[in-house]
């Protein structure tokens, strides 16, 4: 995309897909030499910042931000750290909604890799099925642990979940600040973006209301 294009479009969000764009050969390198690469990169960009790499404080900077990028923040994007979600034989018969709030996001926008800090309530109503609750955060963190929007990921957590209970009886509500919003542009400290997702019975207005009144 030329500068021109890129400017005009701003902050705007493409929709391309539910799935993070990613190219064939994204896992062809092993992490250690992804780690290797990005740690090369980065010096040469505090080298054009005009940072002095000898100076004791900043020569293992480049490292300890290769190393953050793929182990921890956006460990993610590998399909094999997908938590395992175990589900189990709804033997009580429970019938009714069953509610995880106040998830902690930390993720990073893919517009300009900024922090996105928020919580994410998630909603469903058994059938045969039932999760085990910390699999749920396990489940958003992971999907949040990638360069993300964040109606994308709101979208992400709701079909995993739909696919793991096999049910499409589930919401997803993620409120969240952008830093790209608070530290940069319009540099705004207080607004948070709010998105919704669901399905199945939550069509309804009652059973969606039920639910936005448990988070309230």
């Amino acid at each position: 995309m030329k500068k021109e294009d890129i400017k005009l479009l701003g902050d705007a969000h493409i929709a391309t897909s539910i799935d993070t764009p990613l190219r064939p050969d994204a896992f062809d390198k092993s992490d250690n030499e992804k780690i290797n690469a990005i740690q090369r990169h980065f010096e040469a960009i505090m080298h054009e910042l005009g940072l002095d790499l000898t100076d004791d404080s900043l020569s293992g900077t480049p490292y300890r931000f290769a190393k953050m990028y793929v182990k921890e923040l956006f460990y993610g994007l590998n399909p094999n750290n997908r938590p395992k979600i175990s589900t189990f034989h709804n033997k009580y018969g429970y019938k009714k909604m069953l509610v995880e709030k106040d998830i902690n996001i930390d993720s990073s926008c893919e517009h300009h890799f900024l922090p996105i800090v928020g919580i994410a309530h998630i909603g469903y109503i058994p059938k045969d099925k039932v999760v085990g609750l910390s699999k749920i955060n396990r489940l958003v963190d992971y999907y949040a642990h990638r360069p993300q929007v964040q109606e994308r990921l709101c979208l992400q957590i709701l079909k995993d979940l739909q696919d793991a209970l096999e049910t499409e009886d589930v919401i997803v509500v993620i409120n969240a600040k952008h830093l790209c919003v608070s530290s940069r542009g319009i540099k705004d400290k207080n607004s948070s973006t709010t998105t919704m997702e669901y399905g199945g019975n939550f069509i309804e207005p009652e059973q969606r209301n039920s639910f936005l009144k448990l988070i309230d």
